[in-house]
């Protein structure tokens, strides 16, 4: 490995509140970061041909699959040796020379390795590689053939990969300074929005980027008013760097952190569900039922700001009374049914929540919460230690939700029960930290 490769990775998320609200600039939503990462591990060497620039991405873990792509006098192209197209990919490496003016050859060969870890695929079929410092999954399959368990892969792939340019455009890269992170995370915004053909929330990118967060978004004409590359690449380029380093986007990046000796658990549910299709079902029903929809979603809100306080006061709780903090903890470890009034806000929020939304799964017929879904909730709720229960983000058969305590076993209470046989608990925990530089001899020798 060249002497002079840097590795970046950043957090997968799940949106614990703000399931489609998060989408209007005027709501809050809750996002957790977690302990599941992407990494790119990014080098440089000299081409034999010195004026020519290109930029491989491969993705070892999937076959090996590459896609290269060549800078010559001032045109980016798409190598023809690339067996797929990959738009994540692609619009991350054009971003990254608009945003650095790359126009002419640097005489580089860039190559950046992507990794992902264990829990945001499923792992059918791989073969666990690791070196004491790092495991990852192999596959004989392409990346698009292994299912994903919904964590933000697309997302953290953006935002590394955009992190990895900077840091060959920018050798004094620093991610502990904030105005750097905030480019980085403008321009994995422009690029990710661009590969997936809308403007979404960006909560996904944005915790990729700060780590679990209250978040609020950016207004999404921000990226809609860019001009078109093809007509003038040089007006993209200037309306693309006004935009990442003089533009307020007025978006909201709060910390938050999990009260002590609290955990998210993530349980996929070895299904799917295409979260376009749910968004523009809801969307619909929302602009035809005004203004009782709005109504609907005041109502959700109150719901999501209530579970935010709630655990704002537990947080507060453990720092200013431990011992009080302590008893609640381990009442909650002993009886699913104990109701602290901190507990006993925390689940009506969520249960008002939950209610609202098979109000408009009925309604929008977008299964947000589904039925089997609604049974599975439930019955997470009869398990000791468990606060709340619910379906994250956009809702669907991807995964479900619980807060619990650290010291609850849910393998030894569900396992070899017939309702949990969908059910398999992710190995997850939640980080404070977004975007953060590795150690580059953490990802050699994996065997």
């Amino acid at each position: 490995m060249d002497t002079n490769a840097r590795v970046f990775s950043a957090p997968g998320k799940a949106l614990l509140v703000g399931g489609y609200l998060v989408l209007d600039p005027r709501y809050k939503s809750y996002v957790v970061a977690l302990s599941a990462r992407m990494h790119a591990m990014v080098s440089t060497a000299r081409p034999m041909d010195q004026n020519k620039t290109s930029i491989t991405v491969c993705s070892p873990q999937f076959n090996n699959e590459k896609w290269t792509y060549n800078l010559l006098q001032g045109q980016l192209s798409v190598d023809g040796t690339n067996k797929s197209k990959n738009l994540f990919i692609e619009c991350g490496i054009r971003n990254a020379l608009d945003y650095f003016d790359i126009q002419n050859s640097m005489g580089f060969d860039i190559n950046i390795d992507i990794f992902s870890d264990p829990a945001y695929h499923s792992s059918q079929g791989s073969i666990m590689k690791q070196n004491g410092m790092k495991r990852f999954n192999f596959f004989n399959s392409s990346i698009s053939e292994v299912p994903k368990t919904g964590l933000g892969s697309s997302a953290g792939l953006v935002t590394v990969l955009t992190t990895a340019l900077f840091s060959v455009f920018d050798p004094n890269l620093d991610l502990t300074i904030d105005i750097t992170l905030r480019k980085i995370h403008n321009l994995s915004q422009v690029s990710h929005c661009q590969a997936q053909g809308k403007i979404g929330s960006g909560f996904d990118v944005a915790a990729a980027t700060f780590g679990s967060i209250a978040y609020q978004r950016f207004e999404p004409n921000l990226i809609s008013d860019l001009p078109e590359r093809n007509l003038s690449a040089k007006d993209y380029n200037v309306s693309l760097q006004h935009l990442i380093n003089d533009t307020d986007w007025k978006f909201t990046v709060e910390p938050v952190k999990l009260p002590d000796q609290l955990r998210l658990f993530l349980g996929d549910v070895n299904s799917g569900s295409e979260t376009v299709k749910l968004v523009t079902k809801v969307k619909n029903w929302y602009n035809l039922n005004l203004p009782k929809s709005q109504e609907i979603y005041k109502e959700i809100n109150a719901g999501n700001m209530a579970f935010i306080a709630s655990l704002n006061e537990m947080n507060q709780l453990s720092l200013t009374n431990p011992e009080k903090y302590k008893v609640l903890i381990n009442n909650l470890n002993k009886s699913n049914k104990y109701e602290d009034p901190i507990v006993l806000q925390m689940r009506e929020s969520i249960a008002k929540i939950r209610d609202n939304f098979r109000l408009i799964t009925r309604e929008s017929g977008a299964e947000i919460e589904p039925p089997v879904q609604t049974e599975l909730l439930d019955t997470c709720m009869n398990l000791n230690g468990v606060l709340v229960a619910c379906i994250p983000g956009a809702g669907g058969y991807d995964a479900i939700a619980l807060l619990t305590t650290e010291m609850t076993n849910l393998d030894s209470q569900t396992k070899g029960k017939e309702e949990f046989s969908n059910v398999t608990w992710l190995d997850l925990q939640q980080v404070d930290i977004g975007l953060k530089e590795e150690e580059v001899v953490a990802y050699l020798n994996l065997q």
